[in-house]
């Protein structure tokens, strides 16, 4: 705890804050996020409703995300990343409210669409970290704000199992609705504008030292990477809550709990994952990448093999773990090798990408396991990362030539 508050501290009051809005707002929309198949499938009149609506409650936001980030990145970087946040936050809380409303299905769907439109919060809360702190450190930047988000995500699905077991799914909603428009009220009075040119003096001079300083690095193949691993890690969100009842026959509040565990091995292991990389080239950063997806093809594919829960939990933590080495780590990356007031358009332009490859994966895992049923969700998983070692491979292998070439001239 006590490092914790020191890397804070190291950030500055700003970053704190920041950090702070972002564990509670992402905790608050994780409230209800393993549980939506289960209150799908109540509202819905038959099975063939419930196939579409149990992809389209977790898809139709990240199709909103997707179709609306990039533009929310230029007006950030036009009108400032600040109030792109609150705005986010702000249709965070109305969008909520509304869904805890919401009788039907089709409804629900077409709310969680428009919170997708509206919302986009996580690329200017990055992009605004970038200003606050100067571009220093990228790496742990994006790490720690991971980490609040992750952090979240673990207190916000065990208490939305906690308050489902004794309330109604709308207290979910409702509860979150509220918290949302609490962080865009502080939000708004709190943050400060950051001044005019606090990202570093001279856009072109920033770019042409982040490319200097970052040779080897092919951003088109860094997002796809990412989202490589992202569709990976989404195959299971649909059929999670339904594969531990079925397999282990586990109450909500387990699968909550079991759910968060990945969010928390990912906040042990971003910030390990941050000092390795720090300062580091990308040759390493991307070499390490190789592994890490590797290692992730190795865990999940034991995971989907036991049938022991607690071996389970400990191997899920153990991917939340390597989990926090691929998407900061990556995402700083192409930070580094982006101009300074292009950061808000180029961090939309990777939510986008996120959010296309977390939509793929999901509708993946979906038609997967009701075609072959979910003992085939875990293995899959572990066939779409033996399919991002070969392109981290690749980017690696890339980067150590452009290494040796320079070193040559």
């Amino acid at each position: 705890m006590t490092g914790t508050v020191a890397v804070l501290r190291g950030f500055g009051p700003v970053f704190a804050l920041l950090f702070g809005l972002q564990f509670i707002s992402m905790g608050a929309m994780e409230m209800s996020g393993p549980f939506w198949p289960i209150q799908v499938r109540a509202l819905s009149p038959s099975e063939s409703v419930f196939a579409l609506a149990g992809i389209g409650v977790y898809v139709c936001p990240m199709l909103g995300v997707s179709l609306t980030s990039a533009f929310w990145g230029r007006m950030g970087d036009r009108y400032g990343n600040r109030l792109m946040m609150v705005r986010a936050l702000a249709g965070l809380a109305v969008t909520q409210l509304l869904v805890a409303l919401a009788q039907d299905v089709w409804t629900i769907l077409a709310l969680r669409f428009l919170q997708g439109a509206c919302a986009g919060y996580i690329a200017p809360a990055q992009a605004y970290g970038v200003e606050v702190t100067a571009g220093r450190d990228r790496a742990g930047l994006f790490a720690w704000l991971q980490v609040a988000t992750n952090v979240g995500s673990l207190g916000g699905a065990f208490l939305g199992g906690l308050i489902l077991d004794a309330l109604p799914f709308a207290a979910v909603n409702l509860t979150a609705g509220v918290i949302c428009a609490l962080c865009a009220g502080v939000a708004w009075t709190r943050l400060p504008v950051p001044p005019q040119g606090a990202s570093g003096a001279g856009p072109r001079k920033a770019a042409a030292a982040s490319r200097a300083a970052s040779p080897g690095i092919s951003v088109p193949g860094i997002l796809l990477l990412m989202g490589l691993l992202l569709m990976s890690r989404m195959v299971l969100q649909v059929p999670f809550a339904l594969y531990m009842t079925e397999v282990y026959g586990a109450r909500h509040w387990i699968t909550g709990l079991s759910y968060g565990l990945l969010a928390f091995g990912f906040v042990v292991g971003a910030p390990v994952w941050a000092r390795l990389f720090s300062g580091r080239a990308p040759a390493f950063v991307l070499g390490w990448s190789v592994l890490i997806a590797a290692a992730c093809l190795l865990v999940t594919g034991l995971a989907g093999a036991t049938r022991d829960l607690g071996l389970f939990a400990a191997l899920y933590l153990a991917w939340g773990a390597l989990l926090g080495g691929t998407t900061p780590v990556l995402l700083s990356l192409v930070s580094a090798a982006t101009p300074s007031d292009r950061q808000g358009s180029m961090l939309g332009l990777a939510q986008t990408c996120q959010q296309g490859a977390s939509v793929a994966g999901i509708i993946t895992g979906v038609v997967a396991t009701q075609h072959f049923g979910l003992e085939v969700a875990f293995p899959l998983v572990s066939s779409l990362y033996g399919l991002s070692v070969p392109v981290a491979l690749a980017l690696w292998l890339n980067a150590r030539r452009s290494i040796n070439k320079g070193e040559q001239s």
